[in-house]
């Protein structure tokens, strides 16, 4: 859990400070929110935490200059049960 909460605060202070406006970034901002209180109200449920992932990913996945950071949000989502694969 605090990994979760170190990766999304991370990625909400960069997406904070990232000087440049995308259509996206309100999704972005929305969905760590929503990330960040299911970390903070305890375990996840999964299926929200992988759908906010994969929102997040859309929103700002072609913002370089934060890839880094949403490596570390999604290692973190991982380690509540692995990647998925085969799924969708």
């Amino acid at each position: 859990m605090t990994e979760l909460r170190s990766a999304v605060s991370r990625l909400r202070r960069r997406l904070a400070a990232h000087p440049g406006e995308f259509a996206d970034r309100t999704i972005a901002e929305e969905e760590l929110a929503a990330v960040a209180a299911m970390a903070a109200d305890g375990i996840p449920e999964i299926p929200g935490l992988r759908r906010s992932l994969l929102l997040i990913a859309g929103a700002i996945g072609s913002v370089s200059a934060l890839s880094a950071e949403l490596r570390e949000v999604r290692r973190a989502v991982d380690l509540f049960g692995g990647p998925m694969r085969g799924q969708g």
